[in-house]
């Protein structure tokens, strides 16, 4: 018997490692940008001290490892499979072992939500870990004290059950699938052990075991699948291959199937360009108008990224700085990204402003995997040297705007051409200019920024 509920239980965490590895990746990288945990005293100092601190900590810590697919993976997977192996510590459940997985599947759907938080899945686990301990006491005045102390201390590591900041993005959003979890965790031990009795014959034991875990695994596996929002998953795989600027990738992507989505889209305009092939091939693609080029940048923490990307690699560095820092203000939990700063640092760093470029750099110097880059990049504050022969920093400052002018809050041809006339040699700004003309017919003002280049000439 121990031997059949071990294997199950690897085979479902099995299942967790192969579903968040192979199918939902980009949702991990996805949250992973939408935090920076530093190992710094007054950070973490500042999480802790509120009731859920505890909970919300961990659940931070761990998702810093999601900036690794299969790390992140692995990490849920023992997560989800220790919430298990602690159910089964809490009764006796016989041939209702089944239900020892409940909690754990409702875990898994609702990590399924991209703005789901892990500190929700530690609260889960810290509360199963209390009742275990709690359990093994034995009978008397002494656990009933015990008890009483635990509970504030309790309180103060998983907040309260049913108003906890740290278990959603979306502080508005009541976590329905957690608090299911977190009941049936509590629910079902008590439950069980008062109707299920231990004098059943082990053969019986045994199959009807199999049965009620193969009939929870039927029932809550479908849920899974039912669940599971994949056309998220292929935006967000646009987004993350703009951000480790994988153009080759994109476009082997969008051959295989072209995007429809404005951020799908705006990544492939933006790889296309990369290679010389915007203007040539832009409408071998979907198009839908200016909105797939440089779309107007949302109120979200997620659409600008994508078009902030396009902006940097135009040379087009305060915008992209704008769109970043105000996409990181977006976060609706108010935490702040890796993603960005490093970005933010970026901008800074080539338009000049060291003393501010140094400050996001000293924070990512306390992270886990963005320190090395930062060691990396502080030699370059103040070396105008180094920066000019860096492939991508010198490039970028020589594609920059020369001069300053209002900037609206969309995109012109105009702004194009002036970040093309500041350096002829902005192949990128020609290509997304030919394709601004194409995407909205403008021959006249095309022919005239023909006849402003060859007067430049």
């Amino acid at each position: 018997m121990k031997k059949i509920r071990l294997l199950y239980t690897l085979l479902f965490g099995l299942a967790v490692l192969l579903f968040f590895g192979l199918a939902y990746p980009h949702h991990l990288h996805y949250q992973e940008q939408f935090q920076l945990f530093l190992f710094d005293g007054n950070y973490v100092w500042d999480i802790v001290r509120h009731p859920g601190g505890m909970a919300d900590l961990l659940g931070r810590f761990c998702t810093q490892f999601f900036l690794f697919a299969w790390v992140g993976a692995a990490v849920i997977a023992v997560l989800l499979s220790a919430v298990q192996l602690l159910m089964t510590r809490l009764t006796w459940w016989g041939w209702l072992y089944g239900l020892t997985f409940v909690p754990s599947f409702l875990l898994w759907i609702f990590l399924l939500d991209e703005n789901a938080l892990m500190g929700g899945i530690w609260a889960v686990l810290l509360t199963l870990i209390a009742l275990w301990g709690l359990s093994r006491l034995p009978k008397g005045w002494i656990q009933r004290i015990l008890i009483i102390i635990a509970i504030p201390i309790l309180y103060w590591m998983v907040g309260p059950a049913w108003d906890g900041t740290h278990y959603h993005r979306y502080p508005t959003v009541v976590p329905v699938l957690l608090y299911a979890a977190w009941l049936s965790a509590i629910i079902l031990p008590f439950l069980v052990s008062l109707f299920c009795k231990r004098k059943t014959p082990p053969q019986v034991s045994i199959v009807h075991c199999q049965l009620s875990i193969l009939f929870v695994f039927l029932v809550m596996g479908s849920q899974v699948c039912k669940n599971s929002n994949l056309k998220a998953e292929k935006v967000m795989k646009y987004d993350f291959m703009a951000r480790y600027q994988q153009w080759n990738r994109i476009l082997e992507t969008i051959n295989a199937e072209k995007p429809n989505n404005q951020i799908g889209v705006t990544v492939q305009n933006l790889a296309l360009a990369m290679h010389g092939m915007l203007a040539d091939h832009l409408f071998d693609y979907h198009q839908n108008g200016l909105l797939g080029l440089l779309p107007d940048v949302g109120t979200d923490a997620t659409s600008p990224l994508p078009t902030a990307e396009a902006f940097y690699q135009l040379g087009m560095i305060t915008v992209a700085q704008r769109t970043v820092f105000e996409a990181q203000e977006a976060i609706l939990d108010f935490q702040k990204s890796g993603r960005c700063y490093k970005r933010l640092a970026q901008t800074y760093l080539i338009l000049g402003n060291y003393e501010v470029a140094r400050k996001y750099l000293m924070a990512l110097q306390k992270t886990l995997f963005y320190r090395s880059w930062a060691n990396e990049t502080l030699p370059l504050l103040g070396n105008e040297e180094a920066i000019a022969q860096h492939p991508e920093y010198g490039r970028l400052r020589q594609c920059a705007y020369q001069e300053d002018f209002f900037f609206g809050d969309h995109v012109t041809a105009d702004m194009l051409e002036k970040l093309y006339f500041s350096n002829t040699d902005n192949r990128l700004a020609l290509e997304y200019l030919k394709a601004y003309y194409m995407l909205t017919g403008g021959r006249e003002g095309y022919a005239s920024f023909l006849q402003k280049a060859v007067q430049k000439q």
